[in-house]
């Protein structure tokens, strides 16, 4: 018969312990974020090398925007409480410019883990939301994750993910991170998807309370509107002094009324147009770093 071998439990949970360690993939470290600017594409980040920001100073006729969204920021760099902020409101008005742009000036005179990390991150991703923010949690670093062009349509319930991470999840949000989005709709809903909860729902006022409780997340709402004239011949002229276009002021004012005229409407985003049809036509090249539309 052969030899019987005995073994100690202990030695034998010890054996088992180790052979589960060597098959069981490391713990990861703390992610190092080097840069500024990342997209999130889920499970990791991309960083981004150049960000196409605008200059704050010519992001014209939206100054009550531009100065709370900046303190706000700038509070939040500083390691102070600060707000979530929605930017929400007329398309082409500088919503999604003045999110980089502020950024990119609060960071200014900033070094190492003092400057602001920028996360975009896409509207199909919002369910991996969570997922990002045991990323970054971590980080010695603050973040400032943004979404651009935030809405949600009949039987989306991403939102429902959006609340839990911004405020009611058990975690909470983490203290390094704050949120910023834009959209055209105050609530991140169609109107016709809150008349149809107020038409169908067994208590319409509890259903739409939840559709609508999402932008109560948001301390900060800031509101863009169409612009007027005066506004948008400022923001033409702010462009065409900046990039040292050789045109006279009244010509330039002339043009300007007419292409906003052949385009049914005046915004920021109109007004960058016209100034990179303009430049073409003069044979001027214009700045990198300064373009993109206005959202």
């Amino acid at each position: 018969m052969a030899d019987r071998v005995e073994f100690e439990p202990g030695r034998l949970l010890a054996r088992i312990a180790a052979a589960l360690e060597r098959q069981a993939p490391p713990v990861p470290g703390p992610v190092r974020f080097a840069g500024d600017a990342f997209v999130f594409e889920p499970p990791g980040l991309l960083a981004i090398d150049a960000v196409a920001v605008v200059p704050l100073d010519l992001l014209k006729g939206i100054d009550h925007a531009r100065d709370t969204l900046t303190e706000n920021t700038r509070r939040f760099a500083d390691g102070l409480p600060a707000n979530n902020a929605l930017l929400w409101g007329a398309r082409g008005m500088g919503k999604s410019s003045l999110v980089k742009a502020v950024h990119a000036a609060v960071n200014e005179g900033r070094s190492g883990n003092g400057r602001l990390a920028l996360i975009e991150i896409h509207r199909e991703d919002i369910a991996a939301l969570p997922q990002l923010l045991r990323l970054v949690k971590q980080s010695p670093r603050r973040f400032l994750l943004f979404c651009d062009d935030l809405s949600f349509d009949t039987d989306d319930t991403a939102y429902k993910s959006l609340k839990a991470a911004l405020e009611g999840g058990i975690e909470g949000r983490p203290a390094n991170v704050l949120f910023y989005a834009t959209s055209n709709r105050r609530h991140l809903m169609p109107r016709d998807m809150l008349d149809n909860e107020r038409s169908t729902a067994i208590n319409p006022s509890e259903a739409v309370e939840e559709k609508i409780s999402l932008s109560d997340r948001f301390g900060l709402w800031l509101g863009f509107h169409a612009t007027s004239q005066d506004d948008y011949l400022a923001m033409v002229e702010a462009y065409a002094a900046y990039f040292a276009l050789t045109i006279a002021r009244t010509e330039l004012k002339a043009r300007a009324i007419a292409w906003a005229a052949q385009r049914g409407g005046r915004s920021g985003r109109v007004a960058w147009q016209f100034i990179q049809d303009l430049a073409g036509e003069l044979g001027q090249t214009l700045d990198g770093s300064a373009g993109g539309a206005r959202k």
